[in-house]
């Protein structure tokens, strides 16, 4: 996510606080060179202008360049209007008793179908019963798609096959109001192209149901042209907020900063995968922390939240504290690490880590193999690992279909791992994040 944006941010950053003190030209260039990447990564040009008249502003004054550290204070600034940039009074969805009614947008190819269902597994996480309405007559497979997607969600879809989509939206209230549904979401048709009979069915569906939130489902991928959409969009439905599908692939980032900047609405939820469950609530502070490596440590918490229950997290501590940490442990805290998401997406999440680990590839599979050398080695082995010579390592290897190399390699992660945690013990803040 961001990585060309962040990367250049780094590079440009890491010049000025090698410096003692700063001039305002040293300050000037530097801030040409952040006007430039923004407009690399697809950044729409007015809203770069302003963000780096907004920076400059502040960013030369007085108090900055006299300071002790002008080099931090400037990333400071640039951080703060980033979030500016990106944030909204309105950046929750705003909810409403019988029922809240979601109407979901976009045009095709932009994951609007599997959106739905995505909201709606996020929504039941906090309690709330969603229903999901197929109002995409057009579309081939579209109301089987919304069922699929539906079934995996956990959330009942409503169809009424193709039927007038308005009649539809308005039968499903209904029954939502009647089934103690808390949540509409609407799956509405999408085109090719944005065009006025597109717009008219929405409108007309708008019109009927009054939703509490229109959200646009965009492609982060498509840069400016998401930007453009969002603007059209809005111009015509007056939507409430902005979806950012495929936000986990987008190095750039030029829709995810123009869009709240050009249309006024925010970004509320943003895609970070395939699964049902890679649905994320739209952060402004989060991002500008990630582009510019200062990490994301909340979301790295509430991920390892989801994957690890209080319960577990306390025996494993426990086990630490009494230096009984064993391999099946340690097997478990992998699979556990697995559910979390990609690895190297969640080392950067580490204040720091994304530079230091901009050229390096986390082979995932290690943790296949790791699983299966463990599992070849007998009970003792798992809970005594000094016992593991020469001769049962061989063993090991033959049996997991690995080498003697990558058993020493586990066994070697194994023991460092005990090492951190032991100096973790003794750290408030890094105690708290288990």
């Amino acid at each position: 996510m961001f990585g060309s944006l962040a990367e250049k941010f780094n590079h440009i950053f890491s010049k000025l606080t090698k410096r003692g003190r700063l001039t305002e030209l040293e300050v000037k260039e530097a801030l040409r060179e952040v006007r430039i990447a923004l407009l690399e990564a697809d950044v729409n040009y007015m809203v770069a202008k302003d963000f780096i008249k907004s920076v400059t502003e502040k960013a030369c004054g007085e108090v900055v360049l006299k300071s002790l550290t002008p080099g931090q204070m400037v990333i400071k600034i640039v951080r703060d209007e980033l979030v500016s940039l990106m944030s909204s009074p309105n950046q929750k969805l705003q909810f409403s008793a019988n029922p809240t009614v979601i109407m979901m947008c976009g045009l095709q190819g932009a994951g609007k179908t599997t959106m739905c269902g995505k909201l709606g597994a996020y929504l039941k996480k906090s309690g709330k019963k969603s229903l999901l309405v197929a109002c995409d007559i057009y579309r081939p497979a579209a109301i089987n798609q919304l069922q699929v997607v539906g079934k995996q969600a956990g959330c009942e879809v409503f169809e009424r096959g193709t039927q007038n989509p308005v009649k539809t939206a308005k039968q499903a209230i209904e029954h939502a109001k009647k089934q103690g549904f808390d949540v509409v979401i609407i799956d509405t048709a999408g085109r090719l192209h944005i065009n006025e009979e597109l717009m008219d069915e929405l409108k007309n569906i708008k019109k009927e149901v009054k939703p509490q939130e229109i959200l646009l489902v965009v492609d982060a991928m498509t840069g400016q042209d998401a930007v453009t959409i969002s603007e059209s969009f809005n111009n015509d439905l007056d939507i409430s907020g902005v979806v950012l599908t495929k936000l986990d692939g987008d190095t750039r980032g030029g829709a995810a900063l123009s869009i709240k900047a050009i249309t006024g609405k925010p970004i509320k939820f943003s895609g970070t995968g395939e699964k049902i469950g890679d649905i994320e609530p739209f952060y402004p502070d989060r991002i500008a922390n990630r582009i510019l490596d200062m990490g994301d440590v909340l979301s790295l918490i509430e991920k390892a939240q989801e994957a690890v229950s209080e319960e577990e997290a306390r025996k494993i501590q426990e086990k630490f504290r009494e230096n009984s940490f064993t391999l099946d442990d340690y097997l478990h805290q992998m699979e556990s690490l697995k559910k979390m998401g990609n690895l190297t997406d969640l080392i950067k999440m580490i204040p720091g880590a994304a530079g230091k680990l901009k050229n390096v590839n986390i082979d995932e599979k290690q943790l296949v193999y790791n699983k299966a050398i463990i599992q070849s080695m007998t009970m003792e082995e798992r809970l005594h690992p000094e016992i593991i010579k020469a001769g049962r390592r061989k063993r090991i290897a033959d049996g997991s279909g690995t080498s003697i190399q990558q058993v020493n390699q586990l066994l070697k992660q194994f023991e460092q791992s005990k090492e951190l945690m032991k100096q973790m013990k003794s750290k408030k803040g890094l105690r708290g994040l288990f």
